[in-house]
């Protein structure tokens, strides 16, 4: 195997203030989650009013994905990233200041808006600046930002709104992210882009070549057991399995770090053996094994603790294993659309991933009513089952 490509110290500069960029926002995404037993056991919001709040920011970000992708293909990474970044601290600023829920709402939405603009431009920076080599740890380490975010916000929002106000925890988020707007002015560079070649008669739309529509498909698959997982681990161990809230709360952000480590970990495996596909089929041939691990121990843990044990072990590892896929298959999106696509192809690539997640949680809160917990995450495991054979070919990857 040839030696890495040297890059030099700009490129890590760069990649480290994407990931506190795309932090920062998934600080702002997520701070409203936690704001839910203030606002519905304090101040006496409904939690059907409660709980559109806190989803309030995901829609803005599905809403523009795509456009702030489009963005950074035409205008430059840098511009896309202040613009945004500047949009979603004034978003939040207005959340503090506003009256009434309906305009809490409108505020959180645009902050969503804005913080959707880290997406697809700070990947473009990773992609960019770091030879395909080098892509997949990159990429890992970039991807990794989102669990730690929502760590983040887990952590530090609850203790911030013990006073019974919000205001603490908005300014969290606001100040968080004026200081990446900042530092992504003065060390992001736009990556170099090759010269625009058009040949008659040819097209440079990379989805007439049909390899991305597969790969947005399996993304959206694989995300079904990512958000099945992260929804109902906590109360699967609770209510099924006897573990005390603290326990199980122990086990569920164990795997949140656990899975941002394994994110790294397979982009490096990713550039060692030259494919993102490769390990992405691996990663749903993974997943499967691991959700039936899960189910079958989940059905003898109930009511036996070493076997609850032994289940809750198969979440930690089945948890890393579904949010595994998420670099690879952004990475390899990047690398497929090329310069001229890949902020639209991001964007599409995350919009997928969302619209499919809005959905896990009343699907397999039904199935969990009809099948029970373990039955539920024994059925999950047909989603990466159908994935598998839809994962492109690595000689396709680099014909493509």
């Amino acid at each position: 195997m040839p030696s890495p490509t040297p890059i030099g110290a700009r490129p890590w500069a760069m990649l480290a203030v994407a990931v506190y960029a795309q932090t920062s926002t998934t600080v702002v995404l997520a701070t409203p989650a936690f704001l839910i037993p203030l606002l519905h056991t304090v101040q006496g919001v409904p939690l059907v009013q409660a709980g559109l709040l806190a989803a309030a920011p995901n829609l803005g970000m599905v809403l523009t994905l795509v456009a702030w992708g489009a963005a950074a293909d035409r205008w430059g990474e840098r511009r896309v990233l202040v613009l945004g970044l500047l949009l979603t601290a004034l978003a939040v600023v207005a959340a503090m200041v506003v009256q009434g829920d309906v305009a809490l709402g409108i505020a959180l939405l645009l902050a969503g808006m804005g913080a959707a603009s880290t997406n697809a431009a700070s990947g473009r920076v990773v992609i960019g600046w770091f030879p395909r080599e080098r892509r997949g740890l990159a990429m890992g380490i970039r991807q990794a930002c989102q669990p730690l975010g929502t760590a983040i916000a887990a952590l530090a929002v609850p203790p911030l709104v013990a006073s019974g106000s919000v205001l603490p925890a908005l300014v969290l988020g606001a100040a968080m992210v004026a200081v990446a707007c900042v530092a992504c002015a003065v060390v992001i560079v736009d990556p170099p882009r090759p010269e625009r070649v058009r040949v008659e008669g040819a097209s440079d739309n990379p989805y007439r070549r049909g390899l991305l529509w597969r790969i947005h498909a399996v993304s959206v698959l694989l995300v079904v057991p990512q958000f099945a997982l992260s929804t109902f681990g906590l109360v699967w161990m609770v209510a099924g399995l006897g573990f005390s809230a603290l326990a199980a709360g122990v086990v569920v952000s164990a795997a949140q770090f656990l899975g941002a480590a394994g994110r790294v970990g397979v982009g490096v495996l990713s550039d060692r053996v030259g494919s993102r596909l490769r390990p992405l089929r691996w990663v749903a041939i993974a997943g499967i094994l691991a959700l039936l691990a899960t189910a079958v121990t989940g059905a003898l843990g109930e009511g036996a603790i070493g076997w609850a044990i032994a289940a809750a072990g198969c979440y930690v590892i089945a948890s890393c294993v579904s949010v595994a896929d998420n670099g690879l298959a952004f990475t390899s999106v990047a690398e497929i659309a090329g310069p001229f696509w890949s902020g639209r192809a991001l964007g599409a690539q995350n919009t997928g991933q969302f619209l499919g997640a809005a959905i896990v949680g009343p699907v397999v809160g039904a199935l969990i009513g009809l099948a029970g917990y373990a039955g539920a995450f024994a059925l999950v495991a047909i989603a990466p089952l159908i994935a598998v054979p839809l994962v492109p070919s690595a000689r396709r990857e680099r014909i493509e």
